[in-house]
């Protein structure tokens, strides 16, 4: 039986929440919106009326699609090109989802999606499900198909590797600002010693160019190699700019609700440096400049206004 327009009304009315769930188990924008069509698919070739919780039904489905994708998704990632890192969502994008909550806005950080690649699909799942979106721990079993016990288990399992990952308490958007500002000062100064007072001793800078544009297969560990790193990006250079196609304007911005700088030409999105500032210093760089992973982030950047930029580099 083919869809009414009032069952298609109840799927779109949960549309944006599937796609935030998708997002935070993915860590893809494009794999998240093929989830959420696919789940879209699935309730129009479903007898919609003897479902008697849309919402409950379409979370499952979506759930175990994408827990099918993470299982697929690790075996993919063994061949990928150097290091694999979450695609940026720039500040406004709509797959963010609920912000309402610590909770929600630290399941969408940068350092957060990448400590959930620690975890296996069901700790994900149960992670987001439960510290996101607050799903009673019964409603995640029944999703999972575990028992109420195994699903708490789970998601304390969960909790404590995300959190012995994050020991820092950070600090507030205006302060980060500031940090992100003085960086970018101290990197195109020439100098490395302006850099390293910035950074905590453990400083890392991970960079993914999916085997498209250069990025070091290694992280840059330590705050003098990051600094000489940073101070070396952001040297200019011919190459540079053949390389990237012309001078990047450079902003600072925020992108998964943490700060971040955006490097655009001629309104192409070309690379997202996330930066995870503590109240020690920076202790994390982490630079998407795949170009598949930044499209939709050229798209959002498109629909706004973001003023001058901070400077030219290169």
């Amino acid at each position: 039986m083919p869809l009414t327009i009032k069952d298609v009304d109840r799927f779109e009315a949960t549309r944006p929440r599937l796609e935030a769930i998708a997002y935070r188990l993915l860590g893809s924008a494009s794999e998240a919106e093929d989830a959420v069509q696919e789940t879209f698919l699935r309730w129009q070739a479903a007898d919609v009326e003897r479902i008697e919780v849309p919402e409950a039904w379409l979370t499952k489905v979506l759930t175990n699609l994408c827990l099918s994708q993470l299982t697929s998704a690790r075996a993919r990632r063994e061949t990928y090109v150097g290091q694999w890192l979450p695609e940026p969502l720039l500040d406004g994008d709509p797959l963010l989802g609920p912000a309402d909550t610590a909770e929600q806005r630290e399941s969408v950080s940068y350092a957060v999606l990448t400590l959930m690649e620690r975890l296996s699909p069901n700790e994900r799942a149960v992670y987001v499900l439960r510290e996101a979106f607050d799903y009673p721990h019964r409603e995640i079993a029944e999703i999972l198909d575990i028992t109420e016990a195994a699903g708490q288990q789970i998601f304390h399992r969960a909790k404590k590797r995300i959190a012995d990952g994050k020991i820092r308490a950070e600090v507030d958007e205006a302060a980060a600002r500031r940090v992100v500002e003085e960086f970018l000062a101290a990197a195109t100064s020439g100098k490395t010693e302006p850099l390293v007072r910035l950074l905590t001793a453990d400083a890392i800078s991970i960079g993914d160019g999916g085997g498209k544009v250069p990025a070091r297969a290694k992280p840059f560990e330590g705050a003098l190699a990051v600094a000489k790193f940073m101070r070396g990006l952001f040297k200019p250079a011919p190459s540079k700019r053949a390389l990237a196609g012309g001078s990047p304007e450079v902003y600072v911005t925020t992108a998964n609700g943490g700060p971040a700088v955006v490097a655009v030409i001629d309104g192409r999105v070309i690379g997202v440096m996330c930066l995870e500032v503590t109240t020690e210093g920076i202790t994390a760089f982490y630079n998407q400049v795949n170009p598949d992973k930044l499209e939709r982030a050229t798209e959002v950047w498109a629909a706004a206004d973001h003023g001058e930029p901070l400077f030219r580099a290169f």
